[in-house]
């Protein structure tokens, strides 16, 4: 068993090119970890935790973790809208295990922890991020130093947030996209 964490941003950017990224960084993996099934640890936030686990599952039919930072029905306030609600409520049903995180003092607190855990519990790490240094608690720029930190294998999406593309430059075409492989060949068997 291979277990894949997931982290990263909300908002991606260019989604096929973000999605086809994902397919190529999950088929290495799999050459790397032949025999092994897969299995993706994953808050099932909106946009990367989603995206690599929907991904995982249909290419793969992978197994599903999940590490809730909050009671489903709170942690669902963070979703923008009724889709993305139903998104996750599906992909819920379809989880192997749900773990339910001890609740935190603070929201930022709770994802640190959800994010804590599923690097903790991981063999290798993707992160779908714009590269920029941790702006806040619990984001996907301290769980990726973190990993760094702790030696772990990690794919690095680089992606585009629509705030960070200045408007006279397009956005990346899917064959565009930079993947980064940072610890990889550790992982190879």
């Amino acid at each position: 068993m291979v277990n894949i964490g997931v982290s990263g941003h909300r908002e991606l950017g260019n989604d096929q090119a973000a999605a086809n990224a994902v397919d190529i960084v999950l088929k290495k993996i799999k050459e790397s970890y032949r025999d092994s099934q897969i299995r993706v640890i994953s808050p099932l936030a909106e946009g990367a935790d989603r995206l690599v686990a929907s991904r995982a599952i249909e290419i793969f039919s992978a197994q599903l973790i999940v590490p809730l930072p909050f009671g489903m029905s709170e942690y669902m306030t963070d979703f923008k809208s009724a889709s993305s609600k139903t998104e996750f409520e599906d992909l819920m049903k379809l989880a192997v295990q749900v773990v339910q995180i001890p609740e935190e003092k603070t929201r930022e607190a709770g994802y640190l922890a959800a994010g804590r855990y599923m690097l903790d519990h991981c063999d290798v790490l993707i992160a779908l991020w714009d590269g920029r240094s941790a702006r806040g608690i619990g984001g996907t720029g301290q769980i990726v130093a973190e990993a760094r930190n702790q030696g772990k294998p990690m794919a690095w999406i680089q992606i585009e947030r629509q705030e960070s593309v200045p408007q006279s430059e397009p956005k990346r075409d899917v064959d565009q996209i930079l993947i980064h492989y940072e610890r990889f060949s550790g992982i190879n068997r």
